[in-house]
């Protein structure tokens, strides 16, 4: 049978976030003889061809927030594309209880594979344990169960490498300029993802020493605190040059605030790739240059690796006979110069 060449597969199992990685792979290896073949090329790997007959359960938290929303589209879309694909997908839910209780009916109707974006990574790690040892496959979305016996592969977003690359991007844009001062708007600061967020901003500042961060808010990722969190900021702080601003639902709030502040003196650059943020950044008439991605599309990648796991298949340009135990997503940075690229992943 013939193979889809492997950089194609690739993408038709990962999608676009996979192009970079496949270059990536190309690049690392362009020493070799042009006539080399590849290292297992009797893998079997995943492609859009229809195959086996696969059940997907999946479940993840109630979609209160426009990338939650848009990790259940992801999901849903992705699972459309593939004729041997069954989704049984629940409702959704932030209680505790009651998502466990939906991963356990999905357990009893006995699906192929999960998927799982739990409400709560700790609180639901016995429930995919469970699922795990019923012999049902779980692939881990986003949010980490506690052990790694809960789960046969996790994927999910760099909330770390997101803060570290909107700290490079605003070191940069301020490079030659004399003591420059920048604010933070984070999210919420119990949650884990909000420190490693302002952790790995943080650590890319230390890269430019003519740059210091003067004053930082937490909000709680709606827009109603954003524009209360980012008015307070305004106030506090009569001159910075830029905002880190952690996620573009409440950057709507926070934008909302700077034009009533009517304040024009900064750059902002936001947070996981919302479509109106994005629209603003190609639009050019607003603070807001650019945004880091935490893509949504995770949700229709973690469909494809549950669809290869359910089929017994490895990953389109890799060696391995099997998809990999964990895959990060890498958090690009979007602006005037690429936003088109990027337009059609915008989260509404």
């Amino acid at each position: 049978m013939a193979r889809t060449p492997a950089t194609s597969r690739r993408a038709l199992l990962f999608g676009t976030a996979a192009v970079s990685a496949g270059a990536l792979l190309t690049a690392c290896t362009s020493n070799e003889p042009k006539n080399q073949e590849p290292a297992a090329d009797n893998v079997p790997a995943a492609d859009d061809k229809p195959g086996k007959a696969v059940t997907i359960g999946f479940a993840g938290p109630q979609a209160d927030h426009g990338w939650l929303n848009a990790i259940n589209d992801n999901a849903k879309n992705r699972a459309k594309k593939y004729s041997d694909v069954t989704l049984e997908i629940t409702e959704g839910s932030n209680d505790t209880a009651q998502q466990i209780g939906q991963i356990q009916t999905l357990i009893n109707k006995k699906v192929d594979v999960l998927v799982i974006l739990p409400a709560d990574g700790k609180a639901l790690t016995q429930v995919g344990l469970q699922a795990m040892r019923a012999g049902i496959p779980v692939i881990n979305l986003d949010r980490v169960f506690a052990s790694p016996q809960a789960y046969r592969c996790w994927i999910g977003g760099d909330n770390y490498g997101m803060g570290l690359n909107a700290g490079h991007y605003i070191g940069e844009q301020l490079k030659g300029k004399q003591n420059a001062k920048v604010v933070e708007l984070a999210g919420l600061d119990n949650l884990e993802l909000t420190q490693q967020r302002t952790k790995g901003f943080d650590d890319a500042l230390k890269n430019y020493p003519n740059i210091k961060k003067v004053a930082r808010q937490a909000a709680d990722f709606t827009v109603e605190s954003g524009q209360a969190k980012m008015a307070q900021l305004l106030q506090a702080q009569s001159k910075f040059d830029a905002l880190w601003n952690h996620d573009d639902d409440q950057g709507v709030g926070a934008l909302r605030a700077i034009d009533q502040a009517g304040r024009d003196d900064f750059l902002m650059v936001g947070g996981a790739g919302a479509k109106s943020a994005m629209d603003a950044i190609k639009a050019g008439n607003s603070v807001l240059e650019a945004t880091v991605l935490y893509p949504p599309t995770m949700a229709a990648s973690a469909i494809d690796l549950a669809r290869a796991l359910g089929q017994g298949k490895g990953v389109g340009g890799l060696s391995e006979f099997e998809i990999p135990s964990s895959l990060t997503l890498y958090s690009a940075v979007v602006t005037k110069d690429n936003v088109d690229q990027y337009l059609p992943t915008g989260f509404i």
